[in-house]
């Protein structure tokens, strides 16, 4: 009996010591999962920042299923514009507590390392990455690192995890009305590498080749630093990162493109207000001011939030020639162009997010045609993707030149809705241009008319 009560004895400070060993952070800490094996071989041709040319996915707008499969069945229409990275929108299972809307935000992220069963399964995202690769195009998946679904396992597991009011009460993003999502806490190292644990996860076993990080400028520029070092020692991978954000310290932390919403803004305001060429030229030579030279600037006309939440370029930009005539600025100009799914066709709607509005792909053929024509003659011109830039003054056609070794190419953009003439500068009178989408013979005399919102895209 002495000898049974001394074991017991021992069994419960064996068992004590156990648990003290186990719950200390220190002798002990939690860990994310191993990386996962890679699904596939690292695509090779992954562009650089300033070669890109990027096409945006809503998958519930972008085929009636709205499905991974939907996209697959469409995937040379997009290669044809020229596309060589596709943007899917979040992927992840979405949250049903405190959400909004018809099926809710994809941006409210209930777990990181699944496929949402609304899109299909991993294995159809795996094929469509693997096709998108056969097609020479890279594959980058959007990223929610600033918060997460308020039924996301984390909260429940590591509530530290979280931003936290005075009260202890876990919050939403601050300055936000974002009611479906909590915000995390980038102060926890444990977090941070569950967060990089998950991407590395999409890399892996799924192939992508990188990411675009929503609210990047809500998330610490060091923690991005600390991800994409990361990602990027993942073995023979070359990974492109865009960053939803103005912060100019993306760059410093890794990125390769961030957003160029001045100039979006500012393009706005011209096709608005009848503002002058002047505040466009001033915008693109300050959002490009001390960049690095091997970065690049997102432009577009539209997005997935534009596009829901303010207009679609058809409105915007005063119809289709317009929304084409704003296009062109934005692909021409400099930086790297985004279209985002129907705009090629000119869907006139709106095009939510947070519900079902497949797109009407047999609208406006004849846009189609021509943003085909115009991103082809943008991805086979290296002075346009990578040249010099020179601007000439006038207040009505935006006139520029893009030079790069020995390729020139001169683009006359009229951003009036009446015809603008332009008195052309001495430097380009009789000169002999061949227009770029046409293939006719031009030369320039003393001065150039030009339609309501035409362009003309003249090469040597």
């Amino acid at each position: 009996m002495k000898y049974q009560s001394l074991f017991v004895v021992l069994c419960l400070f064996w068992i004590g010591s156990c648990k003290k060993v186990d719950t200390n952070p220190t002798a002990n800490p939690l860990q994310p999962d191993p990386d996962p094996v890679a699904f596939a071989a690292p695509f090779t041709k992954v562009p650089d920042a300033k070669q890109v040319a990027m096409y945006e996915v809503n998958m519930r707008a972008f085929s009636a299923e709205g499905t991974f499969k939907g996209v697959q069945a469409r995937l040379d229409s997009i290669k044809n514009l020229g596309i060589n990275v596709l943007w899917l929108m979040p992927i992840h299972p979405i949250g049903v507590l405190n959400n909004a809307g018809q099926l809710g935000s994809p941006y409210s992220v209930k777990d990181y390392k699944l496929v949402n069963t609304e899109f299909g399964t991993l294995e159809d995202l795996q094929t469509l990455v693997q096709e998108a690769h056969n097609r020479d195009m890279a594959v980058i998946i959007d990223w929610v690192a600033n918060h997460t679904a308020w039924d996301n396992p984390w909260i429940t597991a590591y509530p530290e995890w979280y931003s936290k009011d005075a009260s202890g009460n876990i919050i939403i993003p601050a300055g936000t009305n974002w009611a479906d999502v909590a915000d995390l806490n980038f102060n926890n190292t444990v977090m941070r590498k569950f967060m990089i644990s998950a991407m590395k996860y999409w890399v892996l076993k799924a192939n992508i080749d990188g990411f675009r990080c929503d609210y990047a400028d809500g998330v610490p520029v060091n923690f991005w630093k600390q991800a994409i070092d990361s990602l990027r020692a993942l073995p023979n991978r070359k990974l492109l990162m865009l960053g939803e954000g103005n912060d100019p310290e993306l760059f410093t932390a890794g990125f390769d493109m961030n957003y160029s919403w001045n100039f979006y803004g500012q393009l706005n305001n011209i096709y608005k207000n009848n503002l002058t060429t002047s505040g466009l030229y001033n915008v693109h030579t300050a959002e490009y001011a001390g960049l690095p030279s091997d970065v690049a600037k997102l432009r577009f006309t539209t997005n997935h939030d534009e596009s829901a939440w303010n207009d679609s370029p058809i409105s915007l930009f005063k119809g289709k020639q317009g929304s084409l005539s704003a296009f062109v600025l934005t692909a021409f100009v400099g930086g790297a162009p985004l279209l985002y799914n129907g705009q090629e066709v000119g869907r006139a709607d709106r095009t939510p997010f947070f519900s079902k509005s497949p797109i009407n792909w047999t609208l406006n053929p004849d846009m189609y045609a021509e943003y085909k024509r115009l991103m082809g003659f943008r991805q086979s011109s290296n002075a346009v993707k990578e040249g010099t830039l020179e601007m000439f003054n006038d207040a009505n056609i935006v006139v520029f030149k893009r030079v790069f070794q020995g390729e020139e190419v001169l683009v006359l953009v009229n951003i009036k809705n009446t015809t603008s003439t332009y008195s052309v500068a001495a430097a380009l009178v009789n000169t002999t241009w061949k227009n770029a989408l046409t293939n006719t013979n031009t030369t320039l005399s003393t001065s150039v008319s030009l339609p309501a919102y035409q362009y003309l895209i003249l090469k040597k």
